[in-house]
């Protein structure tokens, strides 16, 4: 008789990050992971201690992938400190990632400890355009303001519904961009 197939610690973390994005938080159950996934409740429990070591796991993951690999990748690719800085909003921000950003956020709203998690990603990602931006400017003060707003810059454009008037959304993103950086 074959031993019978186990799910992957991944394919149940990475079930979690897609209900974190789309439904947030509360909507991560054991019983739901395990319909998404088509197996029992008891796969979970050969994999995870409980529902908080997998929550603990999911904003691990959120992190590494936030942080660690978008450095990686940033500095594997190359470029000069004005290209980092733009493909820096692209990767962290991306498409992928986002909803679980934006979730994590909604999440730190009210759970401190997701809070004190949220703060060390971004602080990691502000020193990272500080030390980008400072190769561009010498002022402290100018390179902090500068590092604010492209860092706000990434987070508002998917909070922001308004219309552009003088180009595509990309357009203005570059612009606003160039302005930043200068």
């Amino acid at each position: 008789m074959a031993p019978p197939v186990r799910t992957p610690r991944q394919a149940w973390i990475d079930a979690a990050l897609t209900i974190l994005a789309t439904s947030g938080p509360d909507a991560i159950r054991v019983e739901t992971l395990a319909a998404e996934l088509g197996v029992t409740r008891g796969g979970f429990y050969r994999q995870f201690a409980d529902r908080q070591e997998l929550l603990d796991v999911v904003l691990d993951t959120w992190e590494r992938r936030s942080i660690d690999e978008v450095l990686r990748r940033l500095e594997g690719e190359g470029g000069d400190a004005r290209t980092k800085v733009r493909k820096a909003g692209t990767l962290t921000l991306s498409r992928e990632l986002m909803p679980i950003d934006l979730a994590v956020r909604e999440w730190a709203r009210r759970e401190p400890a997701v809070a004190v998690r949220l703060a060390r990603v971004d602080n990691s990602r502000m020193d990272y355009l500080r030390e980008l931006i400072g190769t561009l400017h010498s002022d402290p003060r100018e390179v902090e303001a500068r590092s604010m707003l492209a860092f706000s810059l990434m987070i508002a454009d998917y909070l922001i519904a308004a219309d552009h008037r003088t180009g595509t959304r990309t357009d203005i993103i570059r612009s606003a961009s160039e302005l930043i950086l200068g």
